[in-house]
């Protein structure tokens, strides 16, 4: 079967949660077989031991400071190298925006089978078998990628949970060579400007809070933000909330925003289009708030509440002040 690689997105430091899903979901596939994790950027050497107690058993660092943000071709440059060199193999991913850009682009390169989205995976004898959500999250099709080429797959974060970081467990860490010009460097990031107030991404948390037209207009938002406050969660929005300008489009959640699957959806004031199950249809847990009772999000939802929004939301945020 070869070796199980995995590409890991890190931010100012830090390895994002849904990478260490991927390595979880590497170990799966091979609990006695070689993960690898390859890591690319500038100053991220250190990250090798974090990555070896959460399940790597080798982890190929590419340092470079013109690599200090993601850089797209250059990234996928480096990797398909890298397992190219290693004679192919299977690769994880998170299915993050930056992990489904990369990801391309190496299948490209390596001319690879690759599953995108997935929720689940595993081998039968030598084929990948993976699972992914179609139709809108109504139907799962099963995706089998033969043997015989590279095998990929991006993983829909929070589908796998992590593993437990065990500081005992070690792994070899190594420099990866590079063999970068210039062409490969022609589409860069140079700064990123974060937003004020450091808001948790939707596409990775595990409970989300969200809004819809039935807020009835910005004023009424800090309602939505309160309860996501006392949750510890995400603050998601659906299209038309959006659209209106009530919200930003890195909050939205559906087929034109982010698809996300937490372990708790709380949906306030959205009725439920096809655009917007498409996005959150796979949440472990769905808890629709809406006061008409033909609302299609009540037909995805494990719990419904037929209720005014601005009534149901404050009780149930006071309701958890209390608990806390």
């Amino acid at each position: 079967m070869g070796s199980i690689f995995v590409y890991v997105e890190h931010r100012e430091g830090t390895v994002k949660k849904a990478s260490f899903e991927a390595i979880a979901a590497a170990r799966s596939l091979a609990p006695e077989g070689e993960v690898v994790a390859i890591i690319v950027g500038s100053g991220v050497q250190d990250l090798g031991a974090e990555l070896g107690q959460r399940g790597a058993d080798r982890v190929l660092v590419a340092e470079d400071d013109r690599l200090q943000f993601y850089a797209p071709i250059a990234t996928a440059k480096v990797v398909a190298d890298l397992m190219t060199s290693a004679g192919g193999g299977i690769y994880v991913c998170a299915a993050t925006a930056q992990g489904k850009d990369v990801s391309a682009r190496i299948a490209a390169r390596l001319d690879a089978g690759m599953a995108s989205d997935v929720t689940a995976l595993r081998l039968d004898g030598e084929e990948l078998v993976c699972e992914r959500p179609i139709m809108a999250g109504k139907a799962i099709a099963t995706v089998r990628v033969k043997p015989g080429t590279v095998r990929m797959v991006t993983l829909r974060p929070n589908s796998i949970p992590p593993l437990e970081a065990d500081p005992a467990r070690t792994c070899a860490v190594e420099s990866a060579a590079m063999n970068l010009d210039e062409n490969d460097l022609k589409a860069r990031t140079l700064e990123i400007v974060r937003a004020e107030g450091g808001r948790i991404d939707v596409a990775e948390a595990d409970i989300i809070v969200s809004g819809g037209r039935g807020i009835k207009g910005p004023e009424n938002w800090g309602i939505i933000e309160e309860l996501a406050g006392l949750l510890g969660a995400a603050v998601g929005a659906s299209r038309a909330v959006v659209d209106a300008g009530w919200a930003g489009h890195e909050m939205q959640v559906g087929q034109t925003g982010k698809v996300v699957s937490p372990a708790l959806y709380i949906a306030a004031g959205i009725s439920g289009a096809i655009q917007h199950l498409a996005g959150m249809s796979s949440s472990k847990c769905i808890v629709a708030i809406n006061k008409d009772p033909e609302a299609p999000i009540f037909k995805v939802a494990d719990y419904g509440v037929v209720g005014d929004l601005f009534e149901v939301v404050p009780a149930l945020t006071a309701a958890i002040r209390e608990l806390g």
